[in-house]
């Protein structure tokens, strides 16, 4: 069973995209003696709309099923939180935000942003599915309901007489399968003079770095600027500007408000790359169908390249547990006799399997113990982060491979 209609438009989803096969869930780790014959895998197909070209997967499991306790925690990534740190600065003082102002995050989940505005005495609180996440959040002493977001939910809020001045939703908005009920309720909360932040992986970015590994179920779309405009406007939201963020291989942050907010001006920014995507081709059937030969070549480049090594008696481990790499290395069918562990910086998954590979997961220290010859970094998108924290492993004449978007040996 595939989806047939678009899940914004109601076009007509007949082109594929990406077809990634049948995998488990990404982020399904699995404890050690669980059998692998209760494994659950699910078809992993992208298709695009033939009208508003939205790249989406079907709804497999329901977001509530998937985000009721989830593994991952943005607090161990330093380069994330100075990131964070560094954006609560800006915001705050481009919207002048105050005492007096009210700021909320959807799926805020440890805490991990709002914690600077509170450093600053600007009310916040979160929303975050996953009371495993929140509760750390609430521990730090943030407020966080443990609330799944949908139009529904801003208006059972509104109904308590809260409103967004600031309403953020980082790497939120690829997991909301209901899209108009998501939009709709930002626009509920939002006050009549408030802006919306987004950040989103970039779909120009996907398709040029052949980031196939960002493709996982728990991600039911992905967005180019043109798709999300479209989506936006039909809830009568304007975005009136955008930046270009390096982050997780390319990124968008696109700034939202009421159409009728006059306040809000719209920038060339986001005229310059709607024109820039359009020159790409984002809005035109053409682009989205080579996409799988290419994802085929790096496949095939990966499996050689661990064959070549493996052969020669080398040494391979992994760094990271991140859900793109449980996409990269079932579709890559990269399993332990090729990677013998990985290792992983949070505590949460320590002890577990990958799953569909159960390839174990170590702490760090594990590379330290056993000194391998090559470590294949599962999250490039932190490849420099990475490598600066495992830089030892030049002391033994330890190499890193990169996966995306082509294989490199550094």
């Amino acid at each position: 069973m595939r989806i047939s209609t678009c899940r914004f438009c109601g076009g007509k989803l007949s082109i594929s995209f990406a077809n990634l096969g049948v995998t488990p869930l990404a982020n399904s780790f699995l404890c050690p003696g669980d059998g692998s014959t209760n494994e659950q895998y699910y078809p992993l197909n992208a298709f695009v709309c033939n009208q508003c070209f939205l790249v989406q997967l079907e709804e497999i499991k329901s977001p509530e099923q998937i985000f009721r306790d989830y593994p991952y925690f943005s607090s161990y990534s330093n380069s994330w939180l100075n990131h964070s740190r560094s954006y609560v600065d800006m915001v705050a003082d481009r919207f002048s935000l105050n005492e007096s102002s009210q700021v909320v995050e959807i799926a805020s989940n440890d805490g991990y942003l709002l914690q600077y505005f509170k450093n600053k005495m600007i009310p916040a609180f979160g929303i975050e599915p996953a009371e495993n996440i929140a509760k750390i959040a609430i521990n730090k002493g943030i407020e966080t309901r443990v609330l799944y977001f949908s139009d529904a939910a801003a208006q059972k809020l509104l109904n308590e007489g809260i409103q967004s001045d600031l309403l953020i939703a980082n790497n939120v908005l690829a997991h909301v399968p209901n899209l108009n009920s998501f939009i709709n309720g930002l626009k509920i909360l939002l006050s009549s003079k408030g802006v919306i932040n987004l950040e989103f992986p970039h779909l120009l970015n996907l398709i040029k770095g052949c980031q196939f590994d960002t493709i996982y179920h728990e991600h039911y779309s992905y967005f180019s600027l043109l798709t999300v405009q479209s989506i936006f406007e039909a809830h009568r939201l304007k975005i009136f500007d955008v930046d270009q963020l390096p982050y997780h291989g390319g990124s968008l942050r696109i700034y939202v408000s009421h159409l009728e907010d006059e306040t809000k001006e719209i920038s060339d920014r986001v005229l310059k790359l709607i024109n820039y995507e359009k020159e790409c081709g984002l809005n035109q059937v053409e682009t989205y169908l080579n996409f799988e030969e290419r994802i085929k070549s790096i496949k095939q480049e990966l499996r050689s390249k661990l064959f070549q090594l493996k052969s020669n008696g080398k040494t391979i481990a992994g760094f990271g547990a991140p859900a793109k790499g449980n996409t990269l290395l079932n579709y890559c069918r990269v399993g332990k006799e090729f990677l013998e562990y990985t290792v992983d910086e949070t505590p949460y998954k320590l002890g577990l399997l990958l799953p569909g590979t159960h390839i174990p997961i170590y702490s760090v220290d594990k590379i330290r113990q056993t000194r391998p010859e090559y470590i294949l970094i599962l999250p490039w998108n932190w490849k420099h982060e990475v490598m600066e924290k495992l830089s030892y492993i030049r002391e033994w004449g330890g190499k890193f491979i990169i996966p995306i978007p082509q294989v490199e040996i550094l």
